[in-house]
């Protein structure tokens, strides 16, 4: 008897209760609108960036080698149309240091380093704005933060009487909400930078390390 009292006093669970995830954005507040979009332009650096490096990422040993061969031939203007076919950072150095060959040795390597500097330069390209939206995302974040715990605080001042705890809940759930997506669009955003922070790093390895090689090859006794 107590076992089928129980059965029948038990109420059925509603499992359909659930909240989209357009949903919680919505419920979060105009503060909603700038962080998403930091979002969505936080990606599109990363992607465009991973696929720059990829490009620059190549291996110079092949090409160095060949370099190296058609220098030691005297074949100038071969090495010249080498290094065009060759899209990248390295090739552009070493473009230069051909292009120098028979100026003093100070003058070539001043040109590959200038190369070298502009190279580093479009490999660095909207970094510090992936670094801006790490820092900023977060503080957007809590400042929906603030402005939902104001909000419930002034309707609770206004509030007459006993307090609603739906009335209360309000505001929290929007603070609440956009102190997330902050916190997940900025951590997101830092991992990214620190990732392509790494790879420009061992991209810039390969150019100093070929420009040395270059330069030692101009060093060789004919």
């Amino acid at each position: 008897m107590l076992v089928a009292q129980i059965i029948t006093n038990t109420q059925p669970v509603d499992v359909d209760n659930t909240i989209s995830v357009i949903d919680l954005a919505l419920a979060g507040g105009p503060l909603m609108i700038p962080i998403v979009l930091s979002s969505f332009f936080a990606i599109y650096i990363f992607i465009e960036r991973v696929r720059t490096i990829n490009k620059a990422n190549e291996s110079p040993d092949a090409f160095i080698g060949k370099i190296k061969e058609l220098v030691l031939k005297g074949d100038i203007v071969a090495a010249k149309m080498l290094c065009n076919q060759h899209d990248t950072p390295v090739a552009r150095m070493i473009e230069k240091g051909v292009a120098r060959i028979g100026s003093p040795l100070k003058n070539i390597e001043a040109s590959i380093e200038n190369v070298g500097k502009i190279e580093l330069f479009k490999l660095e390209k909207n970094l510090s704005a992936l670094a801006t939206v790490a820092g900023a995302a977060p503080m957007m974040g809590f400042l929906g933060t603030v402005i939902g715990m104001v909000q419930a605080f002034i309707s609770i001042a206004q509030e007459e009487g006993s307090v609603s705890p739906k009335l209360l809940a309000d505001g929290i759930y929007t603070a609440m909400i956009t102190t997330v997506a902050g916190l997940l669009v900025g951590i997101i955003a830092y991992l990214g930078y620190n990732y392509l922070v790494t790879r420009v790093s061992k991209v810039v390895h390969k150019m100093e390390y070929s420009a040395i090689e270059f330069i030692d090859l101009l060093q060789e006794p004919r």
